[in-house]
């Protein structure tokens, strides 16, 4: 996260910079007038262009090359899966100072999913489950070279090992040390995914959830896209959900108690990885986080 908490290495991207780079590469859209979307998350700024489009830069380094991802394989996807997901147009290079590619998708009517309206909902949990189940089931070409391509690949649990117990450290006043010790533990030492690796979302939380009148549209933000384990997907489950919309979750994607544990484990390393490095600047994301390591610490 080093990279995302140091502010000179972003460049500055403003409305003057975005209308440049659509205008000189995307000429037939230059009348169209740009806006703001505030808040757009940590990666992304993001503009609404016109009624139909949004314009979507990486904020950092870290978030580079989800243009490219989402091009290639979201069109692939959209016709199999029973939520809409973002449909990319164009990939914008580099210009004006800006570094890296950027990209140019169809705009999704919605509002951002809350607990508030949702949690106990077990029918939009089931739809949630569907949803991935439809995910994993996509078949492309051979899956095994899919999963050897950097930009697919899965990162184990494992490697958040380090940083976790750093973070489990400086929070401990906070959230209980001894409880979110022994369920990290039992993550990572939980059986890992033995059977065929299947496509995962990999940033599946309520963020990245829209909604229209009350009711789940639409999935986003497919830069975690990979193949492998799909145990990172089951975040969603103590990011938004209650106790009975879980069981009802987890009932219906047919979650083994090892999956269920290691999505236990990346709810609470992701989620003590935000906190600690926003919950102190931002209180949504603080009140966010702190639901969802008490979710994922409940099971």
């Amino acid at each position: 996260m080093a990279t995302v908490r140091t502010a000179d290495t972003r460049p500055t991207i403003n409305a003057a910079l975005v209308r440049r780079l659509v205008d000189t590469q995307f000429p037939q859209w230059a009348a169209l007038p740009l806006e703001l979307l505030d808040p757009a998350g940590s990666d992304h700024v993001i503009y609404r262009l016109g009624e139909q489009l949004s314009v979507r830069l990486p904020r950092h380094a870290g978030a580079i090359g989800q243009a490219e991802k989402e091009l290639e394989w979201l069109p692939r996807l959209a016709p199999r899966l029973p939520l809409a997901i973002p449909v990319p147009v164009g990939v914008g290079e580099p210009d004006f100072g800006y570094p890296w590619r950027w990209a140019v998708s169809r705009w999704l009517d919605g509002e951002v999913a809350t607990v508030e309206a949702l949690a106990d909902s077990s029918a939009a949990a089931v739809q949630l489950a569907e949803f991935l189940a439809a995910l994993q089931q996509f078949r492309s070409e051979d899956v095994q070279a899919m999963q050897a391509r950097e930009d697919l690949a899965d990162q184990p649990l494992a490697d958040r090992d380090r940083a976790t117990l750093a973070a489990i450290a400086e929070v401990g006043d906070v959230f209980d040390t001894t409880a979110m010790t022994e369920l990290w533990n039992a993550a990572l030492t939980a059986p890992g995914w033995d059977r065929p690796p299947v496509w995962f979302h990999g940033d599946f939380h309520t963020g990245n959830l829209l909604t229209v009148d009350g009711r789940l549209s639409a999935v986003i933000d497919f830069g975690g896209l990979g193949i492998g384990d799909p145990a990172c997907d089951l975040t969603i489950a103590f990011t938004l959900m209650s106790a009975d919309s879980r069981a009802a979750f987890r009932a219906a994607l047919d979650v083994d108690d090892a999956t269920w544990t290691r999505g236990r484990g990346w709810a609470l390393a992701t989620g003590l990885n935000a906190y600690t490095t926003y919950a102190a600047i931002n209180p949504r994301v603080a009140a966010q986080t702190t639901r969802q390591i008490t979710e994922a610490l409940i099971g």
